[in-house]
């Protein structure tokens, strides 16, 4: 029972604590944080391709961005639960 409370609290922590942490700024991702470390490092640097879409804003950028995580997502647990099924089916027979 004690393990579980402060399991608890720490995962109340974590999803809080974010709240009270400001870095001067919106999250802007890595790769913004890339590109400006590249400019500096390498100003005359030029990039091998442009994307084949560029969202209309940084909403529906996340909105994809999520959407493949969790098509992902859903695609390794299927498997993973697939291959579970399998298992029991193997051991039942």
């Amino acid at each position: 029972m004690k393990k579980t409370l402060i399991l608890l609290a720490m995962v109340i922590a974590l999803v809080i604590l974010p709240f009270f942490i400001n870095h001067g700024g919106a999250f802007g991702g890595s790769d913004g944080e890339a590109e400006s470390q590249i400019q500096v490092v390498a100003p005359h640097y030029k990039p091998w391709f442009q994307p084949l879409y560029e969202p209309a804003s940084g909403e529906i950028e996340s909105l994809l961005f999520t959407l493949q995580g969790s098509m992902g997502a859903a695609v390794i647990f299927y498997i993973l639960g697939y291959m579970k099924g399998r298992q029991r089916a193997d051991e039942r027979a």
